[in-house]
């Protein structure tokens, strides 16, 4: 409401300062002609000035700022991943017995093209992302995403990532995960059932995970090289990963 009514005031107190130096003019130069002439042609303007505000300037100066919101979330990412996001990709493929299965499509390297992402994009979402609970020592787990509960929380703080829905569904299932491990005392004597609905919430934020993996490894691949070489070096869907160079 204040908003409106400042609104209102500051253009009244524009129209106002018009008039007046209109009123001036009139009494210095006496000449109504000019005034009328020179009124119509501003006037005339104003569609042309219009558009270049509009859909030139406003959308050079939009596209610079989605690119830097963009540069700034991704950082954000880059950081999740190599904080925790990573450790958890690899946790979880460590125990999915069909691995093998998408593991050679998952090795991402220097010569990807955008169309090889876009089509293991398209298969991520199809796969269906299962591990073998029973082989998980859920405490390791547990004790894991407690330690970066405190991260996670800033990381969903963080204004730069309200644009980006995957990012924020994966924050909030990992969460979920983490509550759900944390309110049992006992996780080794959980009944079949409750292992069962465990199983369902580690396997989504697996699936959620891989698929936020591949697209920030695309924007590592045409963006950043340094960084890409190294994320391809540790791929949490390889076996025996090093980050050490040897070639």
């Amino acid at each position: 409401m204040n908003d409106k009514k400042w609104l209102i005031s500051f253009a009244s107190v524009l129209i106002l300062a018009s008039l007046i130096l209109y009123t001036v003019h009139y009494l210095i130069f006496e000449d109504l002609h000019h005034i009328g002439v020179f009124a119509l042609h501003e006037l005339a303007f104003v569609p042309i000035e219009v558009l270049l505000v509009t859909l030139v300037i406003h959308r050079m100066l939009d596209t610079r700022e989605k690119k830097s919101r963009l540069e700034k979330m991704n950082m954000v990412i880059g950081t999740f991943f190599s904080v925790t996001g990573t450790n958890l990709l690899k946790c979880f493929s460590d125990h999915n017995p069909n691995i093998n299965s998408i593991r050679n499509k998952l090795a991402i390297n220097s010569n990807w093209k955008t169309e090889n992402f876009d089509t293991i994009e398209k298969e991520i979402k199809n796969y269906q992302f299962k591990i073998d609970i029973c082989s998980m020592d859920l405490e390791i787990l547990k004790k894991y995403l407690l330690e970066k509960e405190d991260f996670l929380v800033r990381l969903l703080e963080n204004p730069v990532l309200l644009e980006h829905e995957e990012f924020t569904e994966l924050l909030r299932a990992t969460f979920h995960l983490t509550e759900e491990l944390h309110n049992r005392k006992d996780l080794k004597s959980c009944p079949e059932t409750d292992k069962n609905h465990l199983a369902g919430d580690i396997n989504r934020v697996y699936s959620l995970l891989a698929e936020e993996w591949i697209e920030y490894m695309k924007y590592l691949r045409f963006s950043y090289p340094y960084l890409f070489s190294l994320a391809i070096r540790t791929n949490p869907f390889g076996e025996n990963t090093d980050a050490t160079v040897r070639q």
